[in-house]
């Protein structure tokens, strides 16, 4: 009897122990499927990813390199879960190629857009933005098109671009106003906004404000009301917060912060917001280190941007920034960013909603933490979300994809 005992015991640990293992078997397979990854169109030798979805056609951009001096701007389609043969938009030798402020790719109605940034004079911070517009029908891309022509030697760039009715809204940063006078005097960097024909035609020009972070990406949405333009601004006393202007009834607001996060910093983050509207529900994420807190936060808005909620944060401590985020519906986002926990540097994503609920961090991929990875990049596919990096490896850059199911969020 008492050997019988024993056997039982024995036999009961035995599968007690064989469920753990199928159960640890099983959490560490689930933890591999949850990111997959996807083949890349891309070859050696390139950086810069931009991904780009309208919910039903899916295209990314990038740049490559060859012999160390001729750019290339090249974009393949995603269809039948296949990323096609990539095309050729336009090659250059006298590009500014910079880790944070890339080309990007954009489609309406059947058009196309990008641009590239190109070398106005010999000296490093003089550049224009070039735009490049493939309009409906066409086969042949109808390059290098002034989005502005102030004609100075200064810095022009950190586009944003949307499909809006049925032209192209563009933002930018643009330096116009930095060149040297004949007394010294220097201006401050300025925000513009324009609307562009698919025949490459720049209408309706404004400028948005006349104090802004010289090197921040800038981001944009279209609501209800009209365009909402996101970016870092700057004050006389140097506080670096977030700020949006609105388009109402065809005519811009004055700048307002998102929130007064304080940050007092003398010199560009080069860390800018992201944002996405659906209807008149507006999301932003961004990078703050205000009060020496590194932290990335969401604040969400009911009203198309005139009123934002208290910040949500979504990640605090060794983080990077480099945001990206989805609108899943007026109320749901997904924010991603990079960073840092015992020395290495990762790519992170998680879901949020307006009530502050945060969804369970998930890990994409781990990432090289210097200036070479640039930006990832983020957009849903279907029932997926893609993201893109430029991954580092002995020195040479490629492009990397993976996917997350929505429903994993």
């Amino acid at each position: 009897m008492r050997l019988s005992l024993v056997l039982k015991i024995s036999v009961l640990l035995f599968f007690a122990g064989s469920c753990k293992e199928a159960d640890d078997k099983k959490e560490t397979m689930l933890k591999e499927d949850i990111v997959v990854a996807v083949s890349s169109p891309a070859g050696q030798n390139t950086s810069l990813p931009f991904l780009v979805s309208n919910g039903e056609k899916t295209m990314m951009s990038w740049v490559a390199t060859e012999n160390d001096s001729v750019y290339i701007l090249k974009y393949a389609p995603f269809t039948d879960e296949v990323w096609q043969s990539s095309k050729e938009i336009i090659r250059g030798t006298d590009w500014f190629v910079n880790w944070a402020d890339f080309p990007m790719l954009v489609e309406n109605s059947g058009s196309l857009w990008s641009h590239v940034l190109k070398k106005s004079t010999a000296d490093t911070y003089s550049y224009d933005v070039k735009m490049n517009l493939l309009p409906k029908g066409d086969s042949v891309w109808k390059t290098n098109i002034d989005l502005h022509t102030d004609g100075t030697p200064t810095e022009h760039g950190f586009v944003t671009a949307l499909p809006y009715k049925q032209n192209f809204f563009v933002t930018w940063l643009d330096g116009r106003h930095t060149e040297e006078n004949k007394i010294g005097e220097r201006g401050a960097m300025t925000i513009r906004a324009a609307q562009v024909t698919s025949n490459g035609q720049v209408s309706d020009e404004h400028e948005l404000d006349l104090r802004t972070c010289d090197c921040c990406q800038t981001t944009a949405a279209i609501t209800q009301n009209g365009p909402v333009v996101i970016y870092r601004d700057r004050s006389d006393e140097e506080v670096r917060d977030i700020s949006i202007v609105r388009q109402v009834n065809g005519i811009w607001t004055t700048p307002k912060p998102v929130h007064e996060d304080h940050w007092n910093i003398k010199g560009c983050p080069v860390n800018g917001p992201k944002a996405a509207a659906i209807k008149n529900g507006v999301a932003v994420a961004w990078f703050t280190a205000a009060q020496d807190n590194p932290r990335v936060q969401v604040a969400f808005s009911k009203d198309g941007g005139t009123v934002f909620n208290t910040p949500i944060k979504i990640a605090t401590g060794n983080v990077l920034g480099r945001v990206d985020l989805l609108l899943l519906d007026e109320q749901t986002a997904i924010v991603s960013w990079m960073q840092s926990k015992d020395k290495i540097t990762s790519l992170q994503a998680v879901k949020v909603a307006i009530d502050g609920t945060l969804g369970k961090s998930i890990t994409i991929t781990p990432m090289n933490g210097s200036r070479k990875s640039g930006f990832p990049q983020m957009e849903r596919v279907d029932d997926r979300v893609f993201f893109a990096w430029t991954h580092i490896e002995n020195d040479t850059s490629s492009i990397k994809l993976a996917s997350v199911n929505l429903d994993v969020f």
